[in-house]
Formats: structure tokens, C-alpha cells, sequence
């Protein structure tokens, strides 16, 4: 029988890519090129979330 292997956490909003750099176009006077560091704001830089939490039943 096929093992299945564990769903992963990724983060649908970075897709698991969670601090890009992107470039701005200018360059330093060492003619290195300026980027800016972003952080995906959803999961904070992880790449993971949290999983859904269960939902349980109340009353009867």
C-alpha cells in the first residue's frame, strides 16, 4: 500500500515563498542594484499557517 505523506501547512497567500526581494531600479553608487525586503503579511514570514481549527458541537 502507498504511504501518504502529510499535508503541509503552506501559506496560500505567499505560496511558501514568504520574504521576496524586490528590485527598485536604481543603483547604489557600487553599482550594486537597491531592493527592498517584503514579508508576506499574512503568515509574518513563516511560509506556514495555522491549521483550520475543528469546529465542535454545542447542546444536545
Amino acid at each position: 500500500m502507498p504511504q501518504h505523506a502529510p499535508t503541509a501547512r503552506i501559506c496560500r497567500d505567499c505560496d511558501g515563498f514568504p520574504t521576496v526581494a524586490i528590485t527598485t531600479g536604481t543603483r547604489h553608487t557600487d553599482g550594486t542594484r537597491a531592493t527592498l525586503h517584503v514579508t508576506c503579511p499574512t503568515c509574518q514570514g513563516t511560509g506556514t499557517t495555522a491549521p483550520a481549527t475543528s469546529l465542535t458541537r454545542a447542546g444536545r
